[in-house]
């Protein structure tokens, strides 16, 4: 299969950079691949909204960078935030086009909510489903429009680079070109070779690298580990925001979010026993960022032994709860917990890569023709510590960025070379999927215990030894094994949790989510 740009990844990076790219040069093929369903994406869970200025007589674009400045704690490229902050106004009107639709008060004012970090109200949102509201807005315009293909449950192996292209060994720091890459079809079982002129790697988090997230199954870390051994550059990876208030229940895995607009519309955070200890961390209080807000609730549980601590809903009236927030509620309701008389347990849990592909304000990495957008990607805009609701906002611009980037290169109509076909004779499909199971709850425990909120020397070694051992016994599975998506997400899973262990080795200080308690 041909295609001038190939998007990986169906989330709002993945699907607005295919439109904008069409829009640009309509005669562009372009596909976009995905693993799971068309919708299925961490853009699909973010409940908060997008941060953007629409209300200038209460703030402004400088107040606005100055909270994303302060948030990263000194590690953002000033230059990116004013770009990011100062193009989202555009970008938010153009997804206002394509039928995304925003909460607006009686006087037809989007209604705009405030979150921990901010200074003042520009969370523009959909209810509790904000994410959920642009993926249907995007999709419906993806199918009305012709040179956009959509492949879905299609996982990619690996990018197509002058390694598989000229059989040679390529080293970190030289010339690379992406020429496309090698696709599983997880419904037939076939392995496809898509070329394309433009690769975009917009494949999301890497949030199932812990015990538990926030993060839907799909976020493995796929596109970091696709770029870690097509040898891109990667920057960043120690900074994991974990956010304060997943709801707490006694199963492992994915962590339904009470998004921050609840603390920002007046939710308490107080301990089983009822000490409410926010004040004592912060100024700002439940309003501040999520690495304070997240640092905070893991000391609490040290001391008190508790499993969770709990968000006082009860300054909220039951009304305005049931309207802005009528998700979190009918959760709440099935598992049969009243948010405004004991209010709801709550934890800290993996949510977001800060890191990842680094790539210049063009959207491009060192490796030519491959591109990089949202979560999966190192920008500059959240430095140590992202603030709330920033990452949908990088997402548009980002993309709007990255489209105009690929239809450069698209025009430019450079020859593609002949790609060799995926090569898996003699291999079967491995005897024991426990094996796969096994190691792939090997490296969560590993991360969920060495290398969570609070890290240290001696268990960021620990870490390493184990992922070390981990590491080789995965690739030897990987090398006699027949491809599958649980093999391949093994494969990245661990390589992400290398990267954030070797990473966090390096840093010799604590900024924002970053904390190892041996560094004064």
């Amino acid at each position: 299969m041909k295609a001038d740009i190939l998007i990986v990844g169906s989330g709002i990076a993945g699907l607005f950079s295919a439109l904008k790219a069409s829009s640009l040069n309509p005669a562009a093929r372009i596909v976009i691949v995905t693993k799971a369903d068309e919708n299925e994406s961490n853009t699909k869970y973010a409940q908060g909204g997008i941060a953007v200025v629409l209300n200038e007589v209460e703030d402004s674009l400088d107040k606005h960078i100055q909270d994303t400045l302060r948030a990263g704690d000194g590690m953002c490229s000033e230059e990116v935030v004013r770009m990011v902050v100062g193009e989202g106004i555009e970008r938010f009107n153009e997804l206002l086009e394509t039928g995304a639709r925003f909460e607006k008060t009686d006087k037809g004012e989007f209604q705009l909510g405030r979150e921990g970090g901010h200074t003042a109200n520009r969370v523009a949102h959909h209810k509790d489903m904000t994410g959920f509201e642009i993926e249907r807005a995007l999709l419906s315009a993806i199918h009305n429009n012709p040179n956009i293909e959509i492949f879905t449950h299609h996982y990619v192996i690996d990018l197509v680079t002058d390694h598989h292209v000229e059989k040679k060994a390529v080293k970190l720091g030289e010339s690379i070109h992406c020429y496309g890459a090698y696709v599983l079809d997880t419904i037939t079982g076939e392995i496809h070779t898509i070329s394309a002129r433009v690769t975009l790697m917009a494949s999301g988090g890497i949030g199932h690298v812990y015990k538990n997230t926030t993060n839907p199954s799909i976020a493995t870390g796929d596109g970091i580990g696709l770029a870690y051994r097509a040898k891109a550059y990667l920057e960043g990876m120690e900074f994991i925001q974990f956010h304060p208030t997943a709801l707490y229940e006694e199963k492992e895995g994915m962590r339904f979010l009470i998004t921050e607009a609840v603390r920002g519309k007046g939710g308490k955070l107080k301990t089983i026993g009822g000490d409410y200890f926010m004040s004592r961390y912060d100024e700002r209080g439940e309003l501040a960022s999520r690495d304070i807000v997240a640092r905070a609730i893991d000391a609490e549980l040290k001391i008190t032994g508790d499993d969770y601590v709990l968000l006082d809903c009860a300054a909220i009236s039951q009304e305005d709860f049931k309207k802005h927030f009528p998700n979190i509620l009918a959760k709440c309701r099935k598992m049969g917990i009243d948010p405004f008389k004991k209010g709801i347990p709550v934890v800290p849990a993996a949510h977001y890569l800060c890191g990842g592909i680094k790539v210049d304000m063009q959207g491009r990495t060192n490796i030519k023709s491959l591109l990089a957008a949202g979560e999966c990607s190192f920008t500059g805009l959240h430095g140590a510590n992202r603030l709330a609701s920033n990452s949908l906002l990088e997402a548009l611009v980002y993309a709007h960025r990255c489209a105009h980037e690929a239809i450069r290169l698209v025009n430019m109509n450079t020859k593609l070379p002949a790609i060799p076909a995926w090569e898996d004779e003699g291999l079967s499909i491995p005897g024991e999927q426990v094996l796969i199971k096994h190691f792939r709850k090997e490296v969560q425990s590993v991360m969920s215990d060495f290398v969570g909120i609070v890290r240290s020397k001696r268990r960021l070694k620990l870490a390493e030894k184990s992922l070390t051992l981990l590491y080789e016994e995965i690739n030897e599975l990987y090398r006699i094994s027949k491809l599958s998506v649980e093999l391949g997400e093994l494969r990245n899973l661990v390589s992400v949790a290398y990267l954030i262990v070797e990473q966090s080795k390096r840093r010799k200080e604590n900024r924002g989510v970053f904390y190892n308690k041996d560094i004064q």
